[in-house]
C-alpha cells in the first residue's frame, strides 16, 4: 500500500514515461480514473495496455435552488401585441408594417409604460366621463394599480423598506377616500369595490397600541375596580342589617 505523497509520485512519473514512449507502444492508452476504493488503495492499475489516470478536480453535485412563485401579476392580461398608450390612437400605427408594430407593442415596453397602461384600465371602468381625471373614484383606481405594483416588487423584494412605506402610505389613503365615499355615495362605492376587485374591511371602533405600561395599569385598574365594588357590597349588607335590626326593634313596640 503507498502512501498519498508516493502514490502522486508514480503517477506522475508513469504518466512522462507514457506520454514519451507513446510513439514507440502506440498500443499504450490512457483512459479516465475510475473512482473506487479499491483503485485509490491498490495504486495505478496497467492492464492490457490501458492505463488509469485520475482526474484533476472532482466536480461535486450542488443543490437545486427552488423558484417560488408568487401571485400573478396585474400585468400578465395585457396582451404583447397592444400598442403603447401613445401609439393607441394614431390610424398610421394601425396600417403598419409588423415591424414596426412589434417597436411599438408591449412586447419592447418597459415596466412603467405597461402599468401607465393598467392605469388607464382602472380608470376607464370607474370614471364619470372621458374627461374625469380628478374624482374620488379616478383616486381610488390609480391608489389600487399602485399598491399592486408595491406588492408584486415586494414579494421579490421584501427587506425593501422605503417602498413598503410607500405602500402602507397608499393604502391609508385610498381607506380614507373609502370611507368618505361610503358616507356619501354608497351605490358608487359598492360599483368601485365591484369594478376594481377591492375588498372592504370596516376599521376598529377603538384601536391602541398595548404597552407593558398600558396592560400594568389596566390590570391595576381592574384590582381597584373590584376591591371598590366589594367594598360597596359589604356596605349595602351592612346597611341591609341594621334596616332589619331597628324593624324588628320597632316591631313590639307599634303592638303595645
Amino acid at each position: 500500500m503507498f502512501s498519498s505523497f508516493g502514490l502522486r509520485t508514480i503517477l506522475k512519473s508513469s504518466v512522462g514515461v507514457l506520454c514519451e514512449s507513446s510513439a514507440l507502444f502506440p498500443t499504450v492508452s490512457v483512459r479516465p480514473w475510475s473512482c473506487c476504493a479499491s483503485a485509490l488503495l491498490s495504486g495505478p492499475e496497467v492492464s492490457k495496455g490501458v492505463f488509469a489516470v485520475p482526474p484533476p478536480v472532482r466536480h461535486y453535485a450542488r443543490v437545486a435552488k427552488r423558484k417560488t412563485t408568487g401571485p400573478e401579476s396585474q400585468l400578465s392580461d395585457l396582451a404583447p401585441t397592444m400598442l403603447k398608450m401613445e401609439y393607441a390612437p394614431v390610424p398610421l400605427a394601425q396600417t403598419t408594417d409588423d415591424l414596426v408594430k412589434r417597436l411599438l407593442s408591449l412586447e419592447l415596453a418597459s415596466h412603467k409604460e405597461k402599468l401607465q397602461l393598467k392605469k388607464e384600465q382602472l380608470i376607464a371602468k370607474v370614471q364619470r366621463d372621458e374627461n374625469d381625471r380628478n374624482s374620488v373614484e379616478v383616486q381610488v383606481a390609480v391608489l389600487t394599480a399602485r399598491i399592486r405594483n408595491y406588492q408584486e416588487h415586494l414579494q421579490k423584494h421584501h427587506k425593501d423598506k422605503a417602498n413598503k412605506r410607500r405602500m402602507l402610505m397608499a393604502i391609508d389613503r385610498r381607506k380614507k377616500l373609502l370611507k368618505n365615499l361610503r358616507l356619501v355615495r354608497f351605490d358608487t362605492f359598492e360599483r368601485v369595490c365591484e369594478q376594481l376587485g377591492i375588498v372592504y374591511t370596516f376599521p376598529p371602533e377603538y384601536y391602541r397600541r398595548a404597552t407593558r405600561r398600558w396592560l400594568a395599569k389596566k390590570e391595576f385598574c381592574i384590582k381597584v375596580f373590584k376591591a371598590v365594588q366589594k367594598q360597596k357590597a359589604e356596605q349595602k349588607m351592612k346597611q341591609q342589617i341594621s334596616t332589619t335590626e331597628t324593624k324588628e326593634a320597632k316591631a313590639p313596640e307599634a303592638q303595645t
